[in-house]
């Protein structure tokens, strides 16, 4: 299919040139790419062929022994020129560079994600744009909707770097079982003149529950209310002291929230230790009853319908539509009984908790912990100064350092069980 030349560039073959389509379907394309992914559908379609490329030449790669300091500053490249195939859907001339492959191929396996399974939920079929995306960059989730795709700053893969080999020890010692994001990929991709870096990581949500509700905490409670714009969205993000005016709790027993409190401990000590902060617990809450009723108002709709309704988000595939070809990484799960109302499986959904016998309601919860990569820089301690002339010294804000902020956010979240 492609010649590799001299230089490492890529090039196709003319044996693989197909007939141009008509001219009213490549005007559409035009038109679509604005329209759906505001000029960035060229990035999105050398993205998808980069994860396919890249996982396939890893798949010939040997797993080593064990990772070496250089793994953690590695990348690999690939330049493509004349790229004729599917001319449709693929820029000419494009560039894929992805960092650190065998770190993340180890991350992945520690998280229990299989590669194929990871090629297949990124690339099978163009991922989707998130409700939560604003416009600015790229927020999307794969087609099964178990993982997500952010762009990033460049900023953001600088400190990244900075913290990885710290984070994949951090992995390796507590077995894969953290509230921190799962990082599985991280890569830059460049049409023209244009170029977005975009790092992948599990879907802190469910791929088959509907999120009803949703907080962003931090602990703070100065400028920590959801604006009047953001309550009008289908799913808003609201804040600490929203949770508190709506008497929100987190039910579940005692060894459960025992269980959680131990994870989130070791994970802000590990945050400290990099002197990070300004992280959130992000919180999905969702309501078995009213799911139960809205499917029972609709009839014969399905979840997958229904979660597009909720979520703004295209409907994923049904269980076992594939036969048994891999069905990425909720696929597995068609071999399984059937999912009932508010089950899980553990497995793929692995920040979910489901709310204890009792409670005044049947939830279930997503808790992670997310926005992990501020530091506390000049910039924050800039901020830190400025917002304690405006609200004093003794205010709860935000931009503390990162001790005081650890401690702040750690008794927080431990009062908002029930």
């Amino acid at each position: 299919m492609a010649a590799l030349g001299n230089s490492g560039t890529v090039t196709s073959s003319p044996m693989v040139v197909l007939a141009p389509k008509t001219k009213t379907k490549k005007k559409h394309f035009v038109q679509q790419k604005v329209k759906v992914f505001r000029a960035s559908e060229p990035i999105v379609s050398v993205f998808i062929w980069g994860v396919n490329h890249s996982i396939n030449d890893l798949s010939q790669v040997p797993v080593p022994v064990m990772l070496l300091p250089d793994d953690f500053k590695a990348n690999t490249k690939v330049k493509v020129n004349n790229h004729l195939f599917n001319k449709e859907n693929l820029p000419g001339h494009f560039k894929f560079k992805e960092y650190c492959p065998q770190v993340f191929r180890n991350l992945r396996e520690r998280f229990g994600i299989e590669d194929l399974d990871y090629q297949v939920s990124l690339t099978r079929s163009p991922p989707v744009r998130s409700a939560d995306d604003q416009g600015e960059s790229l927020l999307l989730n794969s087609y099964d909707r178990t993982l997500v795709i952010k762009q990033i700053s460049s900023e953001d893969v600088a400190d990244m770097h900075n913290i990885l080999s710290e984070y994949h020890q951090h992995i390796v010692k507590c077995h894969g079982s953290t509230l921190l994001p799962q990082f599985l990929g991280m890569y830059r991709v460049s049409v023209d003149s244009e170029e977005a870096y975009l790092i992948v990581m599990r879907n802190m949500f469910s791929h088959r529950l509907v999120v009803h509700r949703k907080y962003d905490l931090k602990g703070s409670l100065v400028d920590r209310e959801a604006s009047d714009k953001e309550r009008e969205k289908e799913l808003p993000t609201f804040k600490d002291m929203d949770f508190r005016n709506n008497m929100q709790k987190v039910y579940v027993t005692d060894e459960e929230k025992e269980k959680f409190m131990e994870k989130l401990n070791k994970d802000v000590e590990f945050l400290v230790k990099l002197k990070i902060m300004d992280y959130s617990l992000l919180l999905g809450i969702h309501d078995i009853g009213r799911a139960e009723r809205e499917e029972e108002e609709s009839g014969e709709v399905s979840n997958e319908e229904e979660a597009e309704s909720e979520n703004g988000l295209a409907p994923g595939p049904a269980a076992g539509s594939y036969g048994t070809s891999p069905e990425g990484i909720a696929g597995y799960m068609s071999s399984c009984k059937p999912l009932g109302p508010g089950e899980f499986d553990p497995y793929v959904d692995v920040y979910a908790l489901r709310s204890c016998p009792g409670a005044p309601q049947r939830e279930v919860y997503f808790m992670g912990l997310i926005d992990v990569l501020t530091q506390y820089d000049t910039k924050k301690k800039a901020a830190h100064a400025a917002k304690t002339v405006k609200h004093g010294a003794g205010a709860e804000i935000s931009t503390v350092h990162p001790e005081q902020y650890a401690k702040r956010f750690r008794d927080f979240i431990s009062k908002i069980f029930a």
